[in-house]
């Protein structure tokens, strides 16, 4: 049976090469192709994908949004993030989303088959330049651990924690804005104000010490 894959981009000529790569590659079969991830839901229930390919810059609803509405309307359908960017935050975003996979948009086609497969599989495949990242952010983790072996009053108000425990659950400042009903300008502000007090300069590190130090619920 053949692996039914959905795509998700807003780049109408990669859409294309991507659509022709999959569905004349024995094994394969697109699913559907769309440029916005507007009515997610109806459009996955029509085209019953196995996998879905996942860009995240886009209009709308972006990438990492859109996953979290698969996830939890979809939990049996793996999503591999497709990306020019190689961010920390769009990394670690996608992965606590829910992503299955996160590689580059420079991949190779015979690879991007090859990581279609491994997602339907049960793997986790990322372009190795992502995986020195993850690895990197493991690392700063454990230094965070190090660092905070002590418990530390960082004087957060009730509000930054409210951000800080949305931030740890994955969600971007759009969401956290519509949660705790305040603007996005807003959210960036206490954003930095949080930094300043836990002494960070990166969502990664933030949140590493919000789990550490148990900061949130």
């Amino acid at each position: 049976m053949a692996i039914r894959v959905s795509i998700f981009d807003d780049n109408k000529k990669l859409l294309d090469s991507l659509s022709v790569l999959i569905d004349g590659s024995p094994g394969f079969q697109i699913a559907g192709t769309f440029p916005d991830c507007t009515d997610i839901e109806s459009k996955i229930e029509k085209s019953q994908p196995d996998v879905i390919l996942m860009d995240i810059e886009m209009p709308g609803i972006n990438g990492i949004e859109a996953v979290k509405i698969v996830k939890q309307h979809f939990p049996r359908i793996n999503v591999l993030m497709q990306t020019a960017f190689e961010s920390d935050e769009n990394v670690f975003e996608a992965i606590c989303a829910g992503a299955s996979g996160y590689i580059l948009k420079n991949t190779p086609p015979a690879r991007i088959l090859e990581f279609i497969v491994d997602v339907y599989q049960g793997g986790s495949p990322m372009s190795p330049s992502v995986a020195r990242r993850v690895l990197g952010f493991l690392q700063k983790v454990k230094d965070v651990e190090k660092k905070t072996a002590v418990a530390i009053d960082y004087n957060l108000t009730a509000r930054e924690k409210e951000v800080l425990g949305c931030l740890v659950n994955g969600m971007s400042y759009k969401m956290i804005a519509d949660n705790c009903n305040i603007t996005y300008e807003t959210v960036r502000s206490h954003m930095k104000n949080i930094y300043e007090k836990l002494h960070v300069a990166s969502m990664t590190e933030a949140v590493a010490i919000a789990i550490n130090q148990k900061l949130v619920p």
